[in-house]
């Protein structure tokens, strides 16, 4: 007979160094996660759980178990652009790279895309993403790659872009006729059936999200708040990402995009703001009295040189704050250990001060606070939590000797060191390995829809 004292569950990680990034920042060496269903049954010492037998165990030992990383902002459908629009600031990059490719790429291509990028996503270690997919953005499309983005074993939200009519500073930008394909009534209505499709709960919601806070339409970015608080979602959308925003919207206006966003009472905790990083202090204010969201995305602002997010006095007060990559055109990779690490470098950096921002601080973004960000219950491993968590190989010689596990996890590995991703509670990647993705059929028709795509668009003057 079998001792009364066993318990069961689904998924036994056992031998790891568990990285739990709770409260205290408990670290267990060695130690062992419980999962069953989707949810986090038990975690602690190995010690202490001797007494818990599984359907399936991992044996982690010389590896780390931590939460899934969740990446606050990306555009998946890039994918088949990358490694393009090199040596351009934002706006250059935006009306003579971006701007043509996402006239171009139709739905198939996009959804090529997210497929390549979601794989990359798991393989590297997120469990969560919130893709802001704005090409195209047909009711068809949308919510095809929120199906791709689910069956490939990822949770999350996909953003959907919103533009409507060009205005005044779209016209002054460059912003070509093209790009505002729908009326500002036709992308509210997409926008509620694709929420509709995929609601609040969902395990890939649909936000709105106007595109840019610079040139979307006051009244349209009203419209666009108004309908996520009535479905109840979260929205998103581009904030002073360029040096010049801010001024371009005070000369049209008469106030900064964020300090309109307040003053009209549209400001709130459902906001998810990627970039943001020429706020001035009292927008800061702001958006932690409305308990407003933001997604930094330290590899593509440097790619582009944009600037640096002055991220202390956001986490001083109290804004939770995510770690995005993107997208594979301008982060390139999809690989939140980078961001972790860039993110470090570009504060030090920016305050020329060393103790600026820690490994510790990085974890977190990528983690605890990247499941606030994205409103999920996840992002720390204890009992309760969603089953969101992935594996980590640190026997490797980039990895040793091991003295400090979360400096190392930071500063020295990479996402090809993941060996598994458990999303939900199922193991979705092993060994870097897609489970639920032809990898090969996926790199395939991206190489194939890619050539065709940059041909269509005039693009291939940037090919050599």
């Amino acid at each position: 007979m079998p001792p009364t004292d066993q318990k069961h569950c689904d998924l036994l990680l056992t031998g790891a160094t568990v990285l739990t990034v709770d409260d205290h920042r408990t670290i267990h060496r060695p130690g062992a996660v419980a999962v069953t269903g989707n949810r986090i049954a038990a975690v602690g010492p190995q010690s202490e759980m001797a007494s818990w037998r599984a359907e399936a165990v991992l044996d982690c030992t010389g590896q780390a178990v931590l939460p899934g990383l969740v990446d606050g902002h990306n555009h998946l459908y890039q994918a088949l652009a990358r490694g393009l629009g090199e040596g351009m600031s934002i706006v250059p990059w935006l009306c003579d790279f971006m701007w043509p490719y996402s006239i171009a790429v139709d739905g198939e291509d996009a959804v090529a895309a997210a497929r390549l990028a979601a794989a990359e996503a798991l393989r590297h270690g997120t469990t969560t993403v919130v893709d802001n997919h704005y090409a195209p953005t047909d009711l068809a499309t949308t919510l095809a790659i929120a199906d791709v983005i689910e069956q490939a074993g990822l949770r999350g939200a996909v953003a959907r872009g919103i533009v409507g009519p060009r205005t005044e500073i779209a016209a002054r930008r460059g912003q070509p006729e093209a790009l505002f394909r729908y009326s500002a009534a036709d992308e509210i209505a997409i926008t509620r059936e694709a929420m509709q499709h995929r609601p609040a709960g969902s395990r890939v919601e649909i936000w709105p999200a106007p595109l840019n806070l610079t040139y979307v339409d006051q009244d349209l970015v009203r419209r666009s708040v108004e309908l996520a608080g009535e479905l109840g979602t979260s929205w998103h959308a581009h904030c002073c990402e360029g040096k010049t925003d801010p001024q371009s919207y005070l000369d049209t206006y008469q106030a900064r995009p964020v300090q309109w966003l307040a003053k009209a009472g549209l400001l709130d905790e459902r906001a998810t703001l990627a970039h943001a990083i020429w706020l001035d202090e009292a927008e800061f204010d702001a958006v932690a009295a409305a308990g407003a969201r933001i997604a930094h995305n330290p590899t593509s602002n440097a790619y582009l040189a944009s600037g640096t997010l002055p991220l202390a006095g956001l986490r001083a007060r109290g804004v939770a704050v995510a770690l995005g990559t993107d997208g594979p055109s301008c982060g390139h990779r999809q690989d939140l250990f980078e961001g972790m690490k860039q993110s470090i470098f570009a504060q030090r950096l920016a305050t020329l001060d060393p103790a600026a921002m820690r490994a510790q601080d990085a974890l977190d973004l990528a983690t605890r606070d990247g499941a606030r960000y994205a409103g999920i219950d996840a992002g720390v491993l204890e009992p309760g939590r969603l089953a969101d968590l992935i594996v980590v190989d640190l026997d490797r010689p980039h990895l040793q000797p091991l003295h400090d596990v979360v400096s190392s996890l930071v500063y020295a590995a990479r996402g090809t060191d993941v060996v598994a991703t458990v999303v939900d509670g199922e193991i979705v990647q092993r060994h870097g390995h897609c489970l639920r993705v032809d990898e090969q059929s996926a790199v395939r028709q991206a190489r194939e829809r890619a050539d065709r795509l940059l041909h269509r668009a005039g693009m291939t003057g940037l090919l050599r």
